[in-house]
């Protein structure tokens, strides 16, 4: 969950009406050692359970009828599974998968993304105690090599692979799952034995409710993978103390959810931290329903979303920033939409990404206008390593870009490297090392009091009043030296862009490692650029990116970044817009859609070198003014 920056603009709008919500607003206590700072909440952690099934045993005696979670059928239908239902499933499916002797060293994987067969596997697994494995279906349907998907299967060595289609993942199964291994799924078959699934679920509890009395605190729930923005996925042990740590952090830092059962419309991939365990975590954790949407933020699959979001009210909203824009266009116009989801919201939240101001600023608009009061916005930061979460946006700087104070029980180390503060953690909810690699290589990962690396920068919001929180200023290992020695920052430099060219950027890769300046290769969103070039749908890639009009706006936007520059590190002299878009099979996108900067630099380097040749200009690309002869 990694909140970006954009602008440092807070809201001191002080007598602004927002919706009455409950924020466990702790301060932070802040301290120095030398150039090391320390903060951590003024809040003590609350008592948590041992596990994280025990909140579905307690819910099950406590609500038995309530749906923890529900899905559209194809007839247009919700169905739903209630928590007395789930723990019938676990029971049985966890005998099952005793019975198969499965274990952290043959766990479950999980190829198919979020559906109530998925939710039944997880659960169950972890009934039994036996780790589970979501990983990412794009590996499975959208990668043509496989090569992630055999990495994550070869790390983890299951034994027994569960996909709700077999047909749907055939090909991906009969490439990448070793011989006897046994598959499992819903319906479908592939080129090999596949089980039912109802065999599972017909399963009589015998020891399993035993086994499920003897998992420990430190016993794995599950593994998740990183999401390998920046190498190849790691297998993250994830315990039930830190599920159960971290969301009992979420708890206080939303008290909210003791006092209304939360109720969530969510399509974010339970194979990401954020929506399988953040997320997800949250409805189970406090008795809450999770409504899957099968809809997202990319063409032609957001209008999913809107029906869902027509029909059913979250109590709270969780999206990625492209999804809040698409959402806030969609509320400016539809006003059944606007009924139901105002009609009981009372916070929205974001991560992965940054929200621009102008996004924020439209957003807050439009729910005042309908609702005569702002709905508080907020963000945090996290990952996949620490459960997610470490720091959330209690305090009142309300703005793109601040990441908060750390959540209750969360140490936060803030240490100088290469000119900035990287942020480090320490708390029940960070791991203890990543699985399957060497004591050595997993203990580079934490520093000698025991903190992790997260390798992310922080920076205060106000040096002058630390304890007012920090905001999130980009990855270390992305900066560069310009030929001059020039630092050049690329988290902000790349949200400031993302931000000013809303809504025709999708990312950014900055160039200029050793070289005189800063160059910048730009993903568009060619469905937008097809709008502004009045070009049809059926435009190719390059008449997008070469139309007069598209060229036109990103002259100005360069234009317009350079009259805000501060000197040779924030000037972009030139640009380039990419027609082809970022590879899966070559990690140079994750299936989250996070850029890997270093494998677009590497594997488009030949398009680095014409933009930055001193000698021949690139025809397709822009320069700032100051380099025109």
């Amino acid at each position: 969950m990694n909140s970006q920056p954009t602008q440092t603009r807070v809201d001191k709008e002080a007598f602004v009406r927002y919706r009455e919500v409950r924020i466990g607003a702790a301060p932070a206590r802040v301290r120095r050692h030398g150039d090391v700072w320390y903060m951590e909440s003024a809040a003590e952690p609350g008592a948590y359970p041992e596990r994280l099934t025990d909140r579905l045993a307690s819910g099950a005696r406590a609500h038995p009828e309530r749906w923890l979670v529900a899905r559209r059928g194809a007839d247009g239908a919700w169905r739903g599974i209630s928590y007395a239902q789930m723990l019938q499933h676990a029971r049985a499916i966890g005998q099952a998968l005793l019975d198969r002797k499965l274990s952290a060293e043959r766990p479950v994987a999980i190829l198919s993304g979020n559906d109530l067969e998925h939710m039944m596997i997880a659960l169950g697994a972890m009934w039994a105690g036996v780790p589970y494995a979501p990983i990412s279906p794009a590996y499975s349907l959208v990668s043509s090599d496989y090569g992630k998907l055999r990495h994550a299967l070869e790390l983890l060595t299951p034994g027994l692979v569960f996909a709700t289609d077999a047909a749907a993942f055939a090909t991906a199964i009969d490439a990448s799952v070793a011989a006897g291994v046994e598959v499992v799924a819903a319906t479908g078959a592939c080129g090999r034995p596949v089980t039912d699934l109802a065999a599972l679920l017909d399963t009589a509890p015998a020891t399993v409710d035993a086994a499920h009395e003897a998992i420990a605190a430190d016993s794995i729930a599950k593994f998740l993978f990183t999401s390998g923005s920046t190498t190849l996925p790691k297998a993250v042990p994830t315990t039930h103390r830190m599920l159960c740590s971290n969301q009992q952090m979420l708890l206080e830092t939303f008290p909210q959810f003791a006092d209304e059962p939360p109720v969530l419309v969510d399509w974010l991939p339970w194979n990401h931290t954020f929506g399988g365990s953040h997320n997800a975590g949250i409805a189970l954790y406090n008795g809450g329903t999770l409504y899957i949407d099968d809809g997202k933020p990319v063409g032609g699959k957001f209008e999913e979303t809107l029906r869902n979001l027509r029909e059913i009210a979250p109590t709270i909203y969780f999206n990625v920033p492209k999804g809040w824009e698409e959402l806030t266009s969609a509320l400016e116009t539809d006003a059944q939409l606007r009924e139901t989801f105002f009609s009981r919201v009372k916070v929205f939240f974001f991560a992965g990404a940054g929200l621009s101001q102008a996004a924020w600023d439209r957003l807050q608009q439009v729910t005042e206008r309908h609702c005569g009061e702002r709905i508080r916005i907020m963000a945090g930061l996290g990952m996949t390593e620490t459960a997610p979460s470490c720091l959330f946006t209690t305090l009142p700087a309300l703005c793109a870009g601040y990441v908060g104070v750390p959540a209750p029980g969360c140490e936060v180390k803030l240490v100088p490297v290469e000119g900035k503060l990287e942020a480090r953690y320490r708390g029940p909810h960070v791991m203890r090392g990543y699985w399957r690699m060497d004591d050595a290589t997993s203990a580079q990962s934490f520093d000698e009091e025991g903190y992790y690396c997260s390798g992310d920068a922080l920076k205060f919001v106000d040096p002058q009043q630390p304890e007012l929180g920090l905001m999130f200023d980009g990855r270390i290992a992305e900066d560069f030296k310009l030929s001059s020695g020039t630092f050049v920052s690329v988290g902000p430099m790349r949200a400031r862009i993302i931000s000013a060219g809303a809504p025709y950027v999708q990312d950014v890769v900055v160039t200029g490692l050793n070289r005189d300046d800063v160059g910048v290769l730009v993903f568009p969103r060619l469905d937008d650029c097809r709008r502004l070039a009045q070009l049809p749908a059926s435009a190719s890639a390059s008449e997008v990116v070469n139309a007069p009009a598209v060229r036109a706006f990103f002259a100005g936007l360069l234009e317009q970044l350079n009259r805000e520059s501060t000197g040779g590190a924030t000037l972009i002299a030139r640009l380039r817009l990419l027609e082809v878009a970022p590879s899966l099979d070559l990690g140079e996108i994750t299936d989250k859609g996070s850029i890997n900067q270093r494998a677009v630099l590497t594997h488009r380097a030949e398009l680095v070198e014409a933009l930055h040749d001193a000698v021949r200009r690139d025809p397709h690309a822009i320069y700032a003014a100051h380099l025109w002869t």
